[in-house]
């Protein structure tokens, strides 16, 4: 039986005392490329929204776009990206079948000389960002969604104290839908040796698997 999640927590409105004249929390904006809910627009190329079929029964979230994806405009199109397609491929899933977005729409990136290096998220722009991805959750009506590593699974919980390791191999019921939780694929591609990013592929291989099965099973009990 999946594990359950306590009654969803109270919205995370208030709890930041961050100001910026260019930061508006509770603006509604009507396009993602218009979002200046939090400050990260000013130094990515664009936002980049999800992209999959309208009506997926799996949603992929992962936590926000990297180098490739901020000048692509698309998501997980980089290292990272073709790793998860691999592991789709193995889990006999199909890129063109499932939804595939970030918890963050913008990148948020720090100087390496002339590189741009990933920075995690803080938990001001998971909450900014929410706005989003509840959308593109809500408008796919997907039951199952894999939170691609900890930001995810925070962004996806709506639970700033989630953790990954918690998480890991034990789908989460929350509200009407499934959470699987794995690994990133970058942190496989990140891995220091052999071993490790083989077993950290394979978790998230089975993790995939698990949230095919977990489809189907909903779909035909028509949830």
């Amino acid at each position: 039986m999946p594990a359950t999640t306590d009654d969803k927590p109270p919205r995370r409105t208030g709890r930041d005392t961050h100001t910026d004249a260019d930061v508006e929390r509770d603006q509604q904006p009507a396009t993602l490329d218009e979002c200046r809910r939090c400050a990260l627009w000013r130094n990515a190329t664009q936002a980049v929204p999800g992209e999959g079929p309208r009506h997926a029964s799996i949603v992929l979230v992962g936590e926000q776009p990297g180098d490739a994806e901020d000048l692509q405009g698309k998501p997980f199109v980089g290292p990272a990206g073709a790793l998860l397609d691999k592991a789709l491929e193995e889990a006999g899933l199909a890129r063109n079948e499932v939804y595939v977005t970030n918890a963050v729409k913008h990148f948020k990136w720090t100087a390496r000389g002339k590189r741009r290096m990933h920075k995690t998220p803080g938990q001001r722009e998971i909450d900014a960002c929410e706005y989003w991805l509840e959308q593109e959750l809500h408008r796919s009506g997907a039951r199952v969604i894999v939170a691609l590593g900890a930001t995810a699974l925070k962004a996806v919980l709506d639970d700033a104290h989630a953790r990954l390791q918690d998480a890991l191999g034990k789908p989460i019921e929350h509200g009407e839908r499934l959470v699987v939780a794995t690994y990133h694929p970058s942190f496989a591609l990140r891995a220091p040796d052999p071993a490790t990013r083989q077993r950290v592929y394979a978790m998230i291989v089975d993790a995939l698997r698990s949230a095919e099965k977990l489809a189907r099973q909903r779909k035909r009990a028509g949830s």
